[in-house]
């Protein structure tokens, strides 16, 4: 396995450090769920997000909103992805009220909706200004039930290979536009160094962390978690090919001590100049092309995630922000939903932090501003056209009862899904063989299954 270290700096590691005293100061939060109205009027929201990049600017720039809304105050608790979803996923299920604003994914949203846990935002975000219609179709058709809509996009994504081309010319290596994972695989291992990963690819457990790109692989492999009569697969052929791959990849050309390796940890391992390939989210390549944040701007090529018997393999994801039903702060919620979505706040990130560091992949309108055309267009083009050419309704090679990429939309998946990357950390670790530990993650991905015929 390629050895390296995590030099420099850490991109969003203020973030991680400062989460812990923002969690323990609105354990206290009052004015029933989350935030309330003070003795002087103000209105304080307590937002539950993740660390992310993109959410980092977000809090960054919340005094300009708060500068026009002098009555709100916004209290950010950003959390590693893993802690978020366990968070929040329990605060709302026992009605805790202790956000006002949650940060959810394209999973959750319609799963919450139909439970009742969710405000529903149609006559909200049905004010001209807002312009819904400007909302990316397949991004605002995931927030949607019965025609109603109960979160509003903060930026969505598909994947996509990313690659330090200096790194590849000096190996005489090409890099395709639609590359197979064979390609892939015979670049990194090509490359990879004891200064430097040949890839980073997730290892750390979690149905949101390995295996939102997992999923993929094992969907361009021909496997898939349930066939349509909600029949596991997760010990089939397709599936235990796909894993043994990934795996063998990463203990052949990746980063080391791979289940500590999450979105984050590939970003900055990336942005340091370490890693030849990364694939991952297509919103990471705002941070990967800001100066600011990487040492490798300008110096990366694009293409679309890679293939095995499928023509696309990347997927559709959303960050999106919504509203406990519970929340007693609705109108006041919405007022900072509707400027951190809106176009404006697009074109305020633009100039205050740069084009390439604007929320992707939620309106439209975005791919037409002129700024980031120029400055994102290593990117921004393909990006679109990747989210516009995913099939959620079917993504692998075999039909399935569900529509979703890397994700089962039944409540049970995140259980299902968490456990079973448990059983892939340990085939990282050499605890476990591939087909071991599939056949543990059969039993249960099986009961789930059964619960849904």
């Amino acid at each position: 396995m390629t050895q390296h270290s995590n030099r420099r700096r850490v991109v969003v590691g203020a973030a991680v450090l400062a989460s812990g005293a923002l969690l323990a100061s609105c354990a206290g939060a009052g004015g029933g769920a989350g935030g309330g109205g003070g003795e002087d009027g103000v209105t304080t929201l307590t937002l539950a997000t993740v660390n992310n990049p993109q959410m980092v600017d977000m809090q960054e720039l919340a005094p300009k909103f708060e500068a026009e809304h002098p009555d709100i105050k916004i209290k950010f608790v950003q959390m590693e992805e893993n802690d978020l979803r366990d968070k929040v996923t329990a605060d709302i299920s026992t009605d805790g009220g202790q956000y006002d604003i949650m940060t959810i994914g394209s999973y959750e949203a319609p799963i919450w909706a139909a439970n009742g846990w969710l405000a529903d935002l149609t006559d909200y975000a049905g004010d001209a200004d807002y312009d819904v219609d400007d909302l990316m179709p397949p991004v605002r058709d995931a927030l949607t039930v019965d025609d109603s809509l109960y979160a509003v996009p903060f930026y969505a994504e598909s994947s996509f290979l990313m690659y330090n081309k200096e790194i590849l010319d000096e190996a005489g290596i090409e890099v395709s536009d639609r590359p197979t994972w064979d390609e892939v695989a015979e670049a990194a291992r090509a490359v990879a160094d004891d200064d430097t990963a040949g890839i980073c690819l997730r290892g750390k457990p979690g149905w949101g962390e390995v295996f939102a790109p997992l999923t993929t692989v094992v969907n361009t492999f021909g496997g898939q978690w349930y066939d349509e009569n909600w029949d596991a697969q997760v010990d089939g052929e397709g599936f235990t090919e796909a894993v043994q791959f990934y795996t063998d990849l990463v203990k052949d050309a990746g980063e080391s001590d791979p289940v500590s390796y999450g979105f984050t940890e590939c970003l900055n391992l990336f942005t340091q100049g370490d890693a030849a390939f990364w694939y991952d989210a297509t919103s990471a390549a705002g941070s990967v092309e800001s100066p600011e944040l990487s040492d490798v701007a300008g110096k990366i090529g694009y293409a679309h995630a890679p293939v095995n018997k499928t023509d696309e393999s990347g997927w559709l994801f959303a960050w999106n922000l919504a509203v406990p039903e519970s929340s007693q702060n609705k109108d006041a919620a919405w007022e900072f939903m509707n400027w951190a979505t809106s176009k404006e706040y697009i074109k305020l990130v633009g100039e205050e932090l740069g084009w390439s560091r604007v929320p992707p992949g939620s309106r439209q309108s975005t791919y037409e501003i002129p700024e980031y055309q120029d400055e994102a267009g290593a990117f921004a083009g393909l990006t679109k056209d990747i989210m516009l050419a995913v099939d959620p309704a079917q993504p692998g090679v075999d039909p399935q009862p569900y529509v979703g990429i890397q994700y089962v939309t039944i409540p049970e998946f995140q259980d299902v899904g968490n456990q079973v990357s448990q059983q892939v950390a340990d085939v990282f670790a050499g605890r476990s063989s591939v087909e071991d530990a599939l056949a543990a993650g059969q039993k249960v991905a099986q009961d789930a299954g059964d619960a849904q015929k």
